[in-house]
């Protein structure tokens, strides 16, 4: 496992992992970001065109999506039982708003189930560090976009080693510790998503890997409290 990719083996661990935190989930982050995680998709929701379709890769179980205003919505994940919690969670919202029902499609990053140019933004939260083959992952994102579609990625900051250390001790210790109460066991799942943070590679890595798969207009934005980033690119 390094910042742009994971292997095998350990991919397969963290999507088992990842299904055990539905029950919990949106209560541990919201925990965890200090109830930061609802404003920061508030932040995706406005870099997002108000028209057309968006695809949402790494839905789990629709904490965003339910919450996304009108536009022509699908939501992918690998994870089955993601998908079961997100439909009837986001549809229902939907329907109750007047919008037209989200398609949920089981998949991944790597390997898009999408025709050429198809969407007009891509967006993922707190997924993309998920992601087994990265590079591969924004290359499939590049190539169903349409000319001129966007893609919006948010996922835990780290500006350099030091900032990525004290992210490590405060999700291992306060993350890990509320965790552990939650989910009444020692080894619960986020020890997992604590790995993944700590061979997620740094902001500017990012940035040039997104640039170095073809998108333009590439940017970062760090977000309050320095806990997040915003990652913005064009095709």
């Amino acid at each position: 496992m390094d910042h742009t990719s994971i292997g095998e083996g350990d991919w397969e661990t963290l999507q088992s992992n990842l299904e055990a935190t539905i029950p919990v989930y949106d209560r541990i982050n919201r925990f965890a970001t200090f109830g930061q995680d609802q404003r920061w998709r508030k932040m995706v929701q406005q870099r997002l065109p108000e028209q057309g379709k968006i695809l949402e890769i790494g839905c789990g179980p629709g904490s965003f999506a339910e919450n996304l205003e009108g536009r022509d919505l699908t939501c992918l994940d690998p994870i089955p039982a993601m998908l079961s919690v997100a439909e009837p969670r986001v549809n229902e919202k939907r329907l109750s708003k007047g919008y037209s029902k989200a398609m949920f499609v089981e998949g991944t990053a790597e390997s898009l189930p999408f025709d050429d140019c198809s969407f007009d933004a891509v967006c993922t939260l707190f997924s993309f560090r998920d992601w087994y083959d990265k590079p591969k992952g924004l290359s499939e994102a590049l190539r169903i976009l349409k000319p001129g579609g966007k893609i919006v990625i948010v996922d835990p900051a780290k500006i350099n080693r030091f900032h990525g250390w004290l992210g490590y001790l405060y999700m291992r210790v306060w993350v890990g510790s509320y965790a552990r109460i939650i989910c009444k066991q020692k080894e619960h799942p986020w020890k997992w998503l604590t790995k993944t943070y700590v061979h997620f590679g740094t902001t500017k890595h990012y940035v040039e890997m997104i640039k170095g798969t073809g998108f333009k207009n590439v940017k970062s934005k760090l977000i309050f409290p320095g806990m997040a980033t915003i990652w913005e690119g064009t095709k």
